[in-house]
């Protein structure tokens, strides 16, 4: 039951040649091969579109300006503890 017998597989190529012709089949397969290889290289187009993730940049950050005066300030103590 799991494979097909000779006879089913003559039968099956009567019907496609009777569907199709003798003209007819080669054409029909080489359109099918066509459409194969057009599939391979949409594949092999996509891998290489998306292709490695670029590695992440280090983000530098720098500290902001004083302001001017700031460094006035700096020195006094806050109110708070002042004695």
């Amino acid at each position: 039951m799991g494979s097909f017998s000779m006879m089913h597989w003559v039968v099956v190529l009567a019907i496609i040649l009777i569907l199709f012709g003798a003209g007819k089949l080669p054409r029909v397969m080489g359109d099918f091969a066509k459409g194969i290889k057009a599939f391979k290289a949409g594949m092999k187009d996509e891998d290489d579109d998306v292709g490695p993730a670029p590695a992440p940049q280090p983000r530098v950050t720098a500290a902001p300006a004083p302001a001017p005066g700031a460094a006035a300030h700096a020195a006094e103590p806050h109110p708070s503890e002042r004695v």
